[in-house]
Parts: structure tokens; C-alpha cells; sequence
């Protein structure tokens, strides 16, 4: 445990340190902030290094083998009414618990928070049922993705711009660190005990169709909510001048962050509790295990979100609304390049995907490759994103064309790319992205004098959409060297093949020139043994005759009195 424990933290330090380098050289070169606001920002760092590790390892040892155990259960199931019930509520009670799905409803007040917290809850439950139902019935997966994501644009057509923001950000936070990898692991589950070829591409998948989820529910709420303001909650930044402000400013957020952390876990908890005394599933010796690992998740989850609504969301507000104020705003897109390349790495629900993408695949896809893939979308993503604050272009012309290439490159790339890429999509826009982009976002379009909630809302679905392009291109890559790789050994199976050939006939002449050779050593070995019977009546007990071991042959004879003749009787053999 404790050498896990030390991974975790190595990780978690490598994939905060960028961005907090980043953050703290703006701080110097371009905008100086405030002691206070540093000061926060580096207490906010050591959090997220302390609670991804902690929630890494504890979905490690207890989120993933929960889901992956009910998964289990669930395929074993055969009423599809009683199935799709069960993964209704599991998928509704999961995104209830949804930290990101909070911080986006603070920040969205023209829409009740608990409106909208139910509206994405039922919609991630109904994408699940979907997306199980397409796994049992095995459903090519981009025929589904082409249904939905083709319902969508439609409703999009007939709701407000602000409803069409909010929607698309609803769906990215939806799958967020408590759901991605609980649901990861239960599409795990649902095929471990199938044996066909497609069970390994269908293992992927879940986490991007309950993205899409929440994106519907939330447009037809807003075909009935056509009179909600556009409204949204300004961030405040505090006020902080010495060291002990910034720490009495923790002190106050622990327990309000850990009473809501607290509360939305315990419906995982009792649920999973009832699941194991209906089911019995898991052993009596795997419990304590679970039960630390699910402690592990808790305290991390409580550290990184306290660190990240703390320091980032001020930080980040800071930084766009300075840029997008001076004289090179301009800035604010090469800085989303960079920003976005390596904010998506300290993502708690990236680092459970990437592991497993390797560990399923067999190593042939690896975390290196798709972190870096994930990274650049990500960093075109919110460099796409600042373009729109800077020169309010809607939001239509990105999402429409964005979508129509990512569900176009389904029918060109590696199937198991596929669910691998709006998997991804679903997991990159989490706590980092809702803490941080948005209202860097948000303090650009207030900078420029923009529309907060049209142009700034809608740098979540940025996130989202971009990784779909960019996965499916490196799958595109991957089966273009895979080809190649495949005729590279055909070639070489032809040229092993012909060289066998060539030995083969080899062979056969070496073969025929030993069967001469034996042929000529038995004629030999016969001349000798008649040779020998003549001898034997030519020299009496005092003669002596040698043959040589090999051929037969005699080699030297000796006697003292019939020389002569025995010379003659050799010379006759010869």
C-alpha cells in the first residue's frame, strides 16, 4: 500500500507542477497578483497533489472493483426491464454525487441548482440504460452515437443560445471523477464474462453515451423554460493579506467541502450496502479493503476539491480578466494552448482512463501516447475557446462541424479507438475544467465586455469535443502503421517462405548425394567382405589383415610368406 501510495504521489506532483509553474511566471512576467492570492493558490496545489493520490489509489482498491462487481452481477441478469431499472438508478444516484455537476450549478443560477443537478441525473440514467442495452444486444457503437448526437442537434435548433451553452457544459461535468470511473468499471463488468471478439470494444463506450445524456435532458428543458434569464453567479475573489488569512480561509472551506463530499457519497455507499447483502458478491476478506479504499476516495476528494474551488476558481478568473483588459489580450490564446495542454494531466477520471486503455489494450496503446493525444485537444480546446470571448463567434459554428468529423471518423478508424475517444471526451472536462477554464473563461468575456453566460459558457464542451477528434486521429495514425506493419510481415513471411523453399531443395540435392555416397559405401563394404573371405583363404593364423572403420576398406595386411599373393588378391578388389 504504501508503494502504491508513493506512485500516486509522484504522479499527482508531476501533473500539477506545470500548471502551477504556469500560473506562478504569469504572477511575475505578466500580471502580478496579490500574497494572498498566491499564497491560496500554492496551499490550493498542495491539496490537489495530496487528493488525487489519495482518490487515485482509492479507486484503485475500492471505485473500480465495486463497479466492475456489479457490472458483473448485472450481465447475469435476463429480464431487460429489471436490468434497465437497476442501471437507471445507479446511473441517477452516481450523478447526484457529482462534485463538478455542483460547481457548474453554483456558477448557473438562471437555472435552479437542483433543477438541474435531477435534470442531468436522469439523463445520465436513461444514457446508461441505453448504453447497456446496446452492449447486450451488441449495437455497433457509432450507430448509437450518430442516433443521439443527431437527436441533439435537432433540439438544438428550437432552445436559446443560453440553454445550448449550458447544455453541452452539463454533459462534460457529468462524468466526473465519482461517475467516469464507477461507470468505466461497470462497463468492465458487463462484459468480462462474454468470449466474443467485440467484448473488449464494448467495454468502452459507457462513459461517453452518459455524456450525451445530460445534453438532451437539459435542451428539452429548456423547450419548456423558455423564459429563464441569463443570469449567472460573478466570481468573487478574496481579499487576502497575511498567512493566516490564507489559512483561516481553508479552515472555514475543510468542513463545508467535507460535509458536501459526505453527503453525496452516501447514497454510493447504502447502495452499495444493499447490493451486497441482496447479492453476496463480494467476499467477507475483500470488505475491509473496499471499505479503506472508499475511505481513500473520500478524504482525496474532499482535499482536491477544497484546494481547487479555493485557489483555482479565483486564480483563473484573475488571469482572464487581466489579459482580456490590457493591450495584448491577444495573449489569451496562445496562453490556452499551453494551459490546456497540461491542466487535463492533473484530472483525477483521466488518470483511472489511461491506465486502464493500457492495461486492456495489452500495452499496444499506452498512457504516454494517450495523455499526449488527450493534451492536445484539450489545449485546442481552450484555445478555441478564448478565440470565441475574443471575437463572440457562436458557439454553432464550432460544435456543429466539430461533431459532424468526430462522428465521421468512426467508419475509418480502429473500432476500440472509438469508445476509447468519447470516453475520453467525457472524462477531460472534470474538477480542473469547471474550476479553472470556465472561469478563466469567464474573466475573459467579462474583460472584453462579452456575454458571459453565450460566449464564456460552452468552454466545458470545448473540453469535451475536441479529445473525440483527437484520440480518433491517433487511432487513424495507429491503424495506418498497423497496416503497414502487417504487410511489413507478409513480406517477410514471403521471403521466409521462399528461403524455406530454397533450403527445402537444398536439402533434397544434399539428401540425393548422401543416399550416392551410402550406395557407394555399401558397394565398398561388400568388395571388403569378399576381399576379406579371400583373404582368410589365402593367410593362415599368422597373417594379419587391417580394415579401416569407416569404409571397410583394407587398410594393411600383414604376412610373412604369401606376400605376393595377397598383393594380387587386394589389387583384384581395388
Amino acid at each position: 500500500m504504501n508503494k502504491q501510495l508513493q506512485e500516486k504521489l509522484a504522479e499527482s506532483f508531476f501533473a500539477v507542477l506545470p500548471i502551477t509553474v504556469i500560473v506562478l511566471l504569469f504572477s511575475i512576467l505578466v500580471y502580478p497578483m496579490d500574497v494572498g492570492t498566491i499564497g491560496v493558490f500554492l496551499v490550493c496545489a498542495f491539496f490537489l497533489v495530496i487528493g488525487m493520490s489519495l482518490f487515485s489509489l482509492g479507486a484503485d482498491i475500492a471505485m473500480m472493483p465495486m463497479g466492475e462487481g456489479i457490472g458483473k452481477h448485472l450481465s447475469k441478469t435476463n429480464k431487460n426491464l429489471v436490468l434497465g431499472l437497476l442501471v437507471f438508478v445507479i446511473g441517477f444516484i452516481i450523478t447526484v454525487a457529482e462534485p463538478d455537476l455542483q460547481v457548474l450549478a453554483d456558477q448557473t443560477p438562471a437555472i435552479p441548482t437542483l433543477t438541474l443537478i435531477a435534470t442531468v441525473a436522469a439523463g445520465v440514467g436513461l444514457s446508461l440504460v441505453i448504453a447497456v442495452l446496446r452492449m447486450r444486444f451488441q449495437i455497433p457503437f457509432s450507430y448509437t452515437l450518430i442516433g443521439i448526437y443527431g437527436l441533439l442537434f435537432i433540439l438544438s435548433i428550437f432552445v436559446s443560445p443560453v440553454f445550448l451553452a449550458v447544455s453541452f457544459d452539463a454533459g462534460g461535468v457529468s462524468t466526473g471523477p465519482i461517475t467516469a470511473p464507477f461507470i468505466f468499471a461497470m462497463g468492465l463488468g458487463l462484459v468480462a464474462l462474454r468470449s466474443d471478439k467485440q467484448a473488449s470494444e464494448d467495454s468502452f463506450g459507457l462513459v461517453a453515451l452518459c455524456s450525451a445524456g445530460p445534453i438532451l435532458a437539459v435542451l428539452l428543458l429548456g423547450l419548456v423554460s423558455r423564459g429563464v434569464d441569463a443570469a449567472y453567479a460573478p466570481v468573487v475573489v478574496p481579499q487576502l493579506h497575511n498567512t493566516r488569512e490564507v489559512a483561516m480561509d481553508y479552515v472555514y472551506a475543510l468542513p463545508a467541502f467535507a460535509k458536501e463530499v459526505t453527503m453525496a457519497v452516501i447514497p454510493i455507499a447504502v447502495s452499495f450496502l444493499l447490493f451486497q447483502l441482496l447479492t453476496h458478491r463480494f467476499r467477507r476478506r475483500e470488505l475491509p479493503r473496499i471499505f479503506i479504499g472508499f475511505v481513500y476516495t473520500l478524504v482525496g476528494l474532499i482535499l482536491f476539491l477544497t484546494g481547487v474551488n479555493e485557489g483555482f476558481i479565483s486564480v483563473g478568473y484573475l488571469i482572464g480578466f487581466n489579459l482580456a483588459t490590457g493591450e495584448i489580450s491577444w495573449l489569451l490564446i496562445p496562453l490556452g494552448l499551453v494551459i490546456g495542454y497540461f491542466v487535463v494531466g492533473a484530472e483525477p477520471a483521466v488518470q483511472v482512463l489511461i491506465k486502464k486503455v493500457e492495461e486492456l489494450s495489452g500495452g499496444s496503446i499506452t498512457q504516454a501516447a494517450l495523455k499526449r493525444g488527450l493534451s492536445l485537444g484539450v489545449a485546442a480546446a481552450v484555445a478555441i475557446s478564448m478565440i470565441r470571448v475574443l471575437t463572440g463567434i457562436s458557439m454553432y459554428w464550432i460544435i456543429i462541424p466539430g461533431y459532424i468529423i468526430a462522428l465521421t471518423l468512426p467508419f475509418f478508424v480502429p473500432k476500440i479507438f472509438i469508445g476509447i475517444a468519447y470516453d475520453a471526451g467525457g472524462v477531460a472536462p472534470g474538477p480542473m475544467t469547471a474550476c479553472f477554464l470556465l472561469p478563466l473563461a469567464i474573466g475573459a468575456c467579462e474583460g472584453v465586455g462579452g456575454n458571459v453566460m453565450i460566449d464564456a459558457f460552452g468552454a466545458v464542451s470545448m473540453v469535451a469535443l475536441t479529445p473525440l477528434i483527437a484520440i480518433q486521429i491517433m487511432g487513424l495514425i495507429y491503424g495506418q502503421k498497423l497496416k503497414q506493419s502487417e504487410l511489413m510481415d507478409e513480406a517477410l513471411e514471403t521471403e521466409a517462405d521462399e528461403t524455406l523453399i530454397l533450403l527445402a531443395e537444398e536439402d533434397e540435392q544434399v539428401s540425393q548425394l548422401s543416399q550416392h555416397r551410402q550406395v557407394s559405401i555399401n558397394k565398398l563394404r561388400q568388395a571388403a567382405a569378399l576381399l576379406y573371405e579371400e583373404l582368410h583363404s589365402i593367410i593362415d593364423d599368422d597373417g594379419i589383415v587391417v580394415f579401416d572403420d569407416d569404409t571397410g576398406m583394407v587398410r594393411e595386411i600383414f604376412d610373412q610368406r604369401s606376400n605376393a599373393e595377397l598383393k594380387k588378391a587386394v589389387k583384384k578388389y581395388e
